[in-house]
């Protein structure tokens, strides 16, 4: 594998006259936090690997760089001036881009670069490929409108020949995204980023680029391994009038292991004796050359693996890899990055994720509502990977119209990245996001591919179709009930939130589903949870997901940091952790040891021990309500906390079941406290105020009551008689609000 794998890693990049400014145009907005690759980001050539691993061709050109761009509202015409330079591929609201700015779906975000052909490609088709933009997008070569698409997550190609010029050649490109609005795929995106939901992704978000071709050329191939049958199955898709000779050699480490020749769109069987097989333990590749008889030619590889499902000498149904249970464990990773979003910075810092879940001993993980560039793959191929590939959610119960873009959009998905051999799970539904006619979903998308295993929807909803039953469990771990004909997997648990000063998103209160102080408490908690997971899997549990790789802006559960800069549990250890999961005859690790309690001061007292009096209104207040010298006698008093008694990690003394609550208290400090942390319980959101000022505004809800540190707003408190109001505001199910303010002595780590 070694020789292609180098050359795709070193092709011959055509170089392009850009006719456009160079680096002095584009620098990262600020504003919050960046990887340490940001610094690697070069301007004149963002992005310059080869996009597509699984086909490649030596000639072509990359237009990633600095591109014009202007955001207008959605039913102008092209813009006559332009808003300034933009830097492709990263999306709008991304600070590599240069803008970071919003879009929204009543405007349209447009694009305008200008190019050259070089000369020795005179005489061949000229293809120009996205590799991805969301969502809606028409482009125009030389005013000619080249084509449109819609899908957020799939590549497309438009042949640009006729519209070429001799010298400069203009692209425009148009792209409208409703987000969360819309019925279309957009995963975790949302106007209102809060909670577990992020910022929206507008744009061009992978590498665009042009390649010559002949006039019949390669347009794509199936590849299909068959370990039973020692052989691969190979199908030359050609764009020509009709079947073409074609050829295809298989290669092993330089030497030439099978030959076979036949017509386009019929398979060509390639016989692998011996073969060696792929698997995370020993991730070994084939080289593929393809050929039209006497004409184009492309590059590929392929892995010798196949995925399938049998009961085991007890009766659990199992899954197999290469006819053999592999217990799949690895997280869910989300593939969002601080200062690309959806783009890593570079290819780099993208395989650096993957290095991490290999130091930490995991052997997969769930590709979760999005889509990750051909390249992560490639790289999970090369590394022993396994994917469960999840198709991005959307609001697809919207309409007929969203329902049947759904089907274009995962059907686009399973094609396109059909032939990496890491993929061995399509996840068609996320919990019940989109959830819609999941048993004849199902039932499609093992049509569409057979060879790998279809998870109808992970956690939530089961509807008794597919081959997994999927259960989520937070903090976990669970797994459901043995099955005749379907696996048990534990799709989501953990959870486990550690908040690192100076790598947070915001300042905002962070999200996880439990949250601890130090690293030797997470990796303490992390491990009681690993060793309670370990007896399920000889009970018949097949795999579990961990939540997650990374921090992703207010979520802080991740493995690590967002910006990847702290690696929250003991690699060596949490590697020897993992071991155990795969074999059962290792001994344990011991459950590492929980450090000293820290030292916690009551300041403010909170309701979980003992209903404290507050003054408290459900209408709205006056415009100064949370102000220390506001007249509050005409509200009610009751004790906290106030809230509904079925809501989890409530102590409910006062019943508060309306859409908002507004509640006062006052209290005396003989001196202020150094690093005062307040203690709160909201569900949903809360405005928290000292002395009228705001000090904290909190999304979401808890299940517990955490800590968020006043920082800078501790400034606000002051000897003597003080003020403390919150605001809570709630939408649907469970409800609850407390606060207190304590002084915690740091835990030593």
């Amino acid at each position: 594998m070694k020789q292609c794998l180098n050359g795709i890693l070193a092709l011959s990049v055509l170089s392009l006259c850009e006719l456009s400014p160079g680096a002095d145009a584009w620098k990262p907005v600020k504003g919050n936090i960046m990887t340490r690759w940001a610094k690697d980001v070069d301007p004149e050539k963002p992005w310059p690997e080869y996009p597509r691993p699984k086909m490649v061709r030596e000639d072509w050109a990359n237009l990633n760089g600095l591109w014009d761009y202007a955001i207008r509202p959605r039913d102008e015409a092209q813009p006559a001036a332009w808003d300034g330079k933009i830097l492709v591929p990263f999306c709008a609201e991304s600070a590599l881009s240069g803008v970071k700015k919003p879009v929204g779906m009543e405007n349209r975000l447009w694009y305008r670069r200008l190019f050259e052909i070089p000369a020795k490609w005179e005489g061949q088709r000229v293809l120009l490929h996205f590799a991805a933009v969301d969502w809606d997008c028409t482009v125009w070569v030389n005013g000619k409108e080249a084509g449109s698409h819609k899908g957020g997550y799939d590549p497309f190609t438009f042949d640009i020949t006729d519209a070429l010029k001799t010298g400069a050649n203009e692209v425009v490109a148009s792209v409208w995204d409703p987000t969360s609005d819309g019925g279309q795929a957009r995963g975790k995106q949302v106007k209102n980023p809060h909670g577990i939901w992020y910022t929206p992704v507008t744009g061009i978000w992978q590498t665009v680029w042009l390649e010559p071709v002949a006039e019949t050329y390669i347009e794509s191939l199936k590849i299909v391994p068959d370990v039973d049958g020692g052989k691969v199955r190979v199908t030359v898709n050609a764009m020509a009038g009709g079947p073409v000779n074609v050829k295809a050699t298989a290669t092993a480490e330089g030497e030439t292991v099978a030959r076979a020749e036949g017509k386009s769109d019929q398979p060509l069987e390639l016989a692998i004796d011996n073969a060696k097989l792929w698997s995370p333990n020993s991730p070994f590749l084939y080289d593929l050359d393809v050929a039209i008889v006497g004409g184009d030619a492309v590059k590929s590889y392929f892995g010798m693996r196949n995925v399938s499902m049998a009961k085991d000498d007890k009766g659990a149904l199992r899954m197999l890899l290469n006819d053999e249970f592999v217990f799949h464990y690895g997280p869910l990773d989300q593939g969002w990055w601080p200062d690309g979003l959806y783009t890593p910075p570079t290819d780099e810092a993208m395989v650096y994720d993957l290095q991490v879940l290999k130091s930490l001993g995991m052997n997969m993980l769930r590709k979760h509502v999005k889509v990750a560039p051909e390249r992560l793959y490639h790289h999970c191929d090369k590394l022993g990977l396994l994917v469960w590939q999840d198709m991005p959610s959307g609001n697809f119960q919207k309409d007929d119209a969203a329902r049947e873009q759904y089907r274009v959009e995962h059907q686009r998905l399973v094609e396109f990245l059909h032939n990496y051999p890491c993929i061995v799970m399509w996840v068609p539904f996320n919990e019940g996001w989109g959830q819609h006619d999941t048993p004849a979903i199902a039932q499609w998308v093992k049509e569409l591919d057979p060879t790998r295993l279809v998870n109808e929807a992970s956690g939530w909803h089961d509807k008794g179709s597919g081959d997994i039953r999927d259960v989520h469990s937070y903090p976990g771990p669970g797994m459901p009930k043995l099955e005749e004909k379907r696996v048990a997997v534990l799709g989501e648990f953990g959870g486990l939130g550690l908040p690192v000063e100076d790598h947070l998103w915001w300042d905002k209160r962070n999200w996880g589903y439990r949250n601890y102080r130090s690293r030797q408490e997470l990796q303490h908690h992390y491990d009681t949870l690993i060793h309670k997971l370990r007896p399920m899997i000889a009970q018949g549990l097949c795999a579990a997901v961990y939540t997650q790789t990374t921090d992703v802006e207010g979520e802080v559960n991740g493995l690590m940091t967002y910006d990847r800069e702290v690696l929250k549990l003991d690699a060596a250890h949490s590697a020897a952790l993992h071991a155990c999961l795969y074999d059962a005859t290792r001994d344990m690790p011991e459950i590492t040891a929980l450090p000293p309690p820290p030292k916690v001061t009551m300041i403010v007292p909170t309701s979980e021990q003992e209903g404290q009096e507050w003054r408290y209104t459900t209408d709205k207040p006056g415009e100064n309500w949370m102000k220390p010298d506001f007249d509050d006698t005409s509200w009610k008093t009751g004790k906290g906390m106030f809230g509904t008694k079925s809501t989890p990690g409530t102590r409910v003394e006062t019943e508060w079941t309306t859409s908002d609550i507004y509640i006062r208290r006052s209290f005396e400090l003989t001196a202020v406290p150094a690093a005062p942390v307040l203690r709160v319980y909201h569900d949903e959101d809360a405005e928290i105020y000292i002395n009228g000022k705001q000090v904290k505004k909190l999304s979401g809800y808890v299940t517990e009551l955490i800590n968020v540190p006043l920082g800078k707003d501790a400034s606000v408190l002051r000897k003597g008689k003080n003020t403390i109001a919150v605001h809570c505001h709630q939408t649907r199910g469970g409800q609850g609000v407390d606060a207190g303010i304590v002084e915690i002595e740091k835990t030593q780590e």
